[in-house]
């Protein structure tokens, strides 16, 4: 598999970089895993050509993990010019929530004539899903979203990536994270504990237990992208936009 990571920014932004965005190229397929509000100017940043894009994964229904979905859309619509399939894949619940984003960023949307089929496939929790021919499993995760927040892990045959999502400490990750070749992990802030999200202080003593081959942190707040270095020494990666990797 090869990463580009296009956001890995939080919500807000921090240090410069954009919301959450992973483009990952699989032997079956290339995939976004979600695609937060800033996505387009992000993906356009680094001349990223869309319609390559087979399918957009979503770990959760927050506008800084789906909101640019609207914009990708309209974009295949009117600008990309986008023929083939896209197929939009979420925890339950997505459809609506998709279609309730639409209307309110471009209303009448839903009406419209597509030029290119698309589809929108919920991923029913903790059940080995078929995905353009890899398999994907979810796992609920502890963040509020008005729907499932999932942790999930992605195979094709060959190598495993695996994300969090957002989330405190749960043992769910585990076995996400266990033997994948890649795990991405969110690390919001570097002390304390916080509602929804992991910090480098509770998760460093787990990264061991995690298990993963290679470990990523991600969704970083001021506090944590002030102290890098520390916790690079902590045996994880750190998450920058435009990094590309292969693994």
């Amino acid at each position: 598999m090869h990463l580009t990571i296009i956001g890995c920014g939080d919500a807000f932004g921090s240090g410069g970089r954009y919301n959450t965005c992973f483009m990952l190229k699989t032997a079956k397929a290339t995939l976004l895993v979600d695609c937060g509000a800033s996505a387009m100017p992000a993906l356009n940043a680094q001349t990223v050509d869309r319609n390559t894009i087979d399918g957009i994964v979503l770990s959760h229904l927050h506008g800084d993990h789906f909101g640019g979905l609207p914009f990708f859309i309209l974009d295949a619509q009117f600008l990309s010019r986008r023929e083939k399939p896209l197929l939009i894949a979420g925890p339950p619940g997505s459809k609506a929530r998709i279609d309730a984003a639409m209307e309110v960023f471009f209303p009448k949307s839903n009406t419209m004539k597509w030029k290119f089929p698309w589809s929108v496939q919920e991923i029913p929790v903790g059940v080995p899903t078929d995905l353009l021919g890899h398999s994907i499993v979810t796992a609920e995760v502890i963040h509020q979203s008005g729907a499932p927040s999932t942790a999930l892990r992605l195979t094709d045959g060959d190598k495993t990536f695996a994300y969090s999502g957002d989330t405190e400490w749960t043992d769910a990750l585990l076995p996400v994270a266990k033997g994948a070749d890649l795990f991405i992990c969110e690390c919001y802030g570097f002390e304390g504990k916080f509602s929804g999200h992991l910090s480098w202080d509770v998760l460093r003593p787990r990264i061991g237990d995690l298990g993963a081959k290679q470990t990523m942190v991600t969704h970083m707040n001021p506090t944590m992208l002030s102290r890098l270095d520390e916790v690079r020494a902590g045996g994880v990666l750190i998450a920058e936009d435009g990094l590309k990797m292969a693994f």
